[in-house]
């Protein structure tokens, strides 16, 4: 366990523990909030609102959070004036990491279920590990290609499921839920080239703004699509209440535990409890919507997991983040 000592002293086991499975929690519940939007709006609407509303919302958590002692380096940061160059960075920082893939995960949600959704999410270090190689961060060895073959055959029994087709609906929302995380891959390899010139919440917290900024043309055309004022009061309750949970717990309050935590566990310490999260929001599926399982979705899983913990069992610590739903 790493402690900044720099910080005073560091909160007990216990805190921790609780704090860890508080994110899980709330990225697992994510999944399920997700699924009861989409059944009251179109998913590019939630999408969309769901992206900007965060970045509106970033803005305070940023501003607050960057004055405690935990976030410093936050701190230091906006001391400096930004340049031209570095709103290019957020810019596609939070094209690929914010609206790539919360977009992606959202519409992919209104093709597939919680489990498939969930899986696919937790394979985020392979996709990461993808784009580490080809950016040379790291090299290819046969543990890591094996991995990836176990992995990937996981993810094949997960799109048999129901039969493998371009038409089959589960098929489609897997891919765009892998789409979503291979935008969030992207993002965690860039932003490590860029980890000596902003601190963890800075990157963040610019990137969500321009995710926003990126999606605030959507939003107000689909907010203009919905039309009269009957049909906005149309919208069940717990549309609005998927959307306040996804912007405001599972963007801004989960990312200020996550970096909270960061200050007193590695990275690869803090990754490794990421494998509860499909597990976690599995269960949540199958007891808060009534998603059915099947001993296929339970041998994919265990594949497509288990090809992740493989390679980062053996893995330097080099690019070791697991990618948010």
């Amino acid at each position: 366990m790493r402690v900044e000592t720099s910080s005073g002293r560091a909160p007990s086991r216990r805190v921790l523990t609780v704090s860890i499975g508080l994110v899980i929690l709330i990225w697992a519940i994510n999944f399920i909030a997700a699924k009861i939007g989409l059944r009251s709006l179109p998913a590019m609407t939630l999408a969309s609102f769901r992206v900007v509303l965060a970045g509106a919302v970033m803005l305070p958590f940023y501003l607050c959070c960057s004055r405690l002692p935990a976030f410093a380096e936050a701190a230091q940061s906006r001391r400096h004036r930004f340049t031209l160059r570095d709103f290019w960075t957020f810019l596609y920082m939070g094209f690929f990491g914010v609206t790539i893939n919360q977009v992606c995960f959202t519409v992919g949600l209104r093709y597939t279920s919680v489990s498939h959704a969930a899986v696919i999410v937790g394979m985020g270090p392979i996709y990461t590990l993808i784009f580490a190689v080809l950016f040379k961060l790291e090299k290819a060895t046969w543990r890591k290609a094996m991995g990836m073959a176990i992995a990937f055959a996981g993810i094949a029994i997960l799109a048999s499921e129901n039969g493998i087709s371009a038409h089959s609906p589960s098929v489609l929302g897997d891919a765009i839920t892998m789409t979503g995380s291979i935008g969030f891959a992207m993002y965690v390899v860039l932003g490590k080239r860029l980890a000596e010139r902003y601190d963890p919440l800075t990157m963040t917290a610019f990137s969500h703004y321009a995710g926003a900024l990126i999606v605030l043309p959507v939003a107000i055309y689909r907010a203009a699509s919905l039309g009269s004022a009957e049909h906005w009061r149309a919208i069940a309750w717990t549309g609005w209440a998927a959307i306040l949970y996804m912007a405001i717990f599972s963007s801004a309050l989960a990312y200020l535990f996550y970096f909270w935590l960061l200050r007193y566990l590695e990275a690869s310490q803090l990754s490794a409890f990421t494998y509860l999260l499909p597990v976690v929001a599995t269960i949540l599926g199958i007891l808060w919507l009534g998603e059915g399982g099947s001993w296929d979705q339970v041998l994919g899983g265990l594949l497509a997991l288990g090809g992740v913990y493989w390679i980062e069992s053996g893995r330097a610590s080099v690019v070791r983040v697991s990618a948010t739903p």
